[in-house]
């Protein structure tokens, strides 16, 4: 079995607590990476949005665009609207071959707000996750028609955070819409991820490998504090630095036939916690873990 590691550069800077944020070219965040052996990089804000001006930054540094996320607000608006925002992205990611969307509802959603609390995140009644499920298949259908297909992932603070939820999801949804399996978001949400992966494996085809600290979490007042505050008490980090049993997890997606990128994305304190080193740990124990599961890990970046 074929496995590609990527990162994502919220280890380097943060989009939503910018005091998170180290002050690094994107140049240098992709030599970074590269240097602790990713291939990939999911896309950042300091990416370009023009191919021609992308593709020689990847090129330059031996990395490919493994991904990247989209807001989307599914969730409280029309499909129009989000064919509208994401039709450009996609043009862009066909143009640097990018293998998906990650999609990420934002709609309704309280993951960026700090002063929402964790226990007032939004919740779908039984027709409108229905109906929500529905509209999401035919937009990822609509995005696989134009040339880039969608990884729906699920997270903290959106109307898709907690096992059962994901659960309904995946039921009112269909296989126009792919499953981005995020570990970290799912064991924050007190979800098991094994059980995930053995009831949804059909439709994942792309993994965050995102680790928690546990004692952080644990200590989490839902009443009051937010996933925000969360993030900047030090809830994630990467493997082999946190709690999670990845030699389980990956392991878990081998034996159901799983291929393709798995993705560090780990936001943390770049000051406590230095990229550089904290990608060399990660790709350290994920080369452990996935060689021990079978994996033969493709060390080829930016296509000759």
């Amino acid at each position: 079995m074929k496995a590609k590691l990527g990162m994502s550069p919220i280890a380097w800077w943060n989009d939503d607590l910018v005091e998170l944020s180290d002050d690094v070219s994107l140049e240098e965040c992709l030599r970074q990476s590269r240097s602790a052996g990713f291939t990939g990089m999911e896309k950042g804000r300091r990416f370009p949005d023009d191919p021609k001006v992308m593709l020689p930054i990847l090129r330059k540094a031996d990395v490919t665009l493994c991904g990247g996320w989209f807001s989307g607000t599914l969730a409280n608006e029309e499909l129009a609207a989000n064919k509208d925002r994401i039709a450009p992205m996609i043009e862009l990611f066909k143009a640097v071959n990018a293998p998906c969307i990650v999609y990420g509802e934002v709609g309704r959603s309280i993951q960026g707000d700090r002063s929402k609390p964790l226990a007032t995140k939004p919740v779908l009644s039984a027709p409108e996750m229905k109906a929500y499920g529905k509209a999401l298949t035919e937009f990822g259908e609509w995005c696989a028609d134009m040339g880039m297909p969608l990884a729906y992932h699920h997270h903290m603070g959106a109307v898709v955070q907690f096992e059962p939820e994901l659960d309904a999801f995946m039921a009112a949804s269909g296989e126009g819409i792919p499953l981005l399996l995020d570990a970290g978001h799912l064991a924050f949400a007190k979800g098991d991820v094994l059980r995930a992966i053995d009831k949804h494996h059909e439709r994942i085809k792309h993994v965050h490998v995102k680790d928690i600290r546990r004692a952080v979490i644990d200590k989490l007042d839902w009443s009051k504090q937010s996933f925000l505050d969360a993030v900047a008490l030090g809830a994630f980090t990467v493997p082999g630095d946190g709690s999670l049993d990845f030699g389980a997890i990956v392991q878990r997606l081998a034996d159901h036939g799983y291929e393709g990128w798995f993705v560090v994305e780990a936001e943390q304190d770049p000051k406590n916690a230095p990229p550089l080193k904290m990608a060399q740990i990660g790709h350290k124990e994920l080369m452990r873990v996935m060689t021990a599961a079978g994996y033969t890990v493709e060390t080829h970046g930016f296509p000759k």
